[in-house]
């Protein structure tokens, strides 16, 4: 049986994050800019993520499981802060200077 193909076009015009999730660069950017704000302009700078439909919509041309933005984040070890990590160690330095 053949291997499904997934949709150049598409792959050419967003980026799949490690996570799953689809950026996309903004609509309204490349020209007739003379007219819109500042604000606007530096905002549609910025890659966007998918929004669920989309997302959805993604998955059938990728033949992959995708997430949009709205949808829960993937489960991440959660890391201690730094302050939380320079205290450990100097609790264990402390430790140690005690048994000798």
């Amino acid at each position: 049986m053949p291997k499904n193909k997934v949709h150049k076009g598409l792959l050419k015009r967003v980026r799949i994050s490690k996570s799953g999730k689809v950026r996309h660069r903004s609509a309204y950017h490349k020209h007739l800019s003379s007219h819109k704000s500042g604000k606007r302009l530096r905002q549609l700078r910025k890659d966007r993520f998918a929004a669920n439909p989309d997302a959805k919509r993604f998955e059938k041309l990728l033949y992959r499981r995708l997430r949009g933005r709205t949808q829960p984040k993937a489960a991440m070890r959660v890391s201690p802060s730094p302050a939380a990590r320079k205290e450990a160690r100097m609790a264990a330095a402390k430790a140690a200077k005690a048994d000798k």
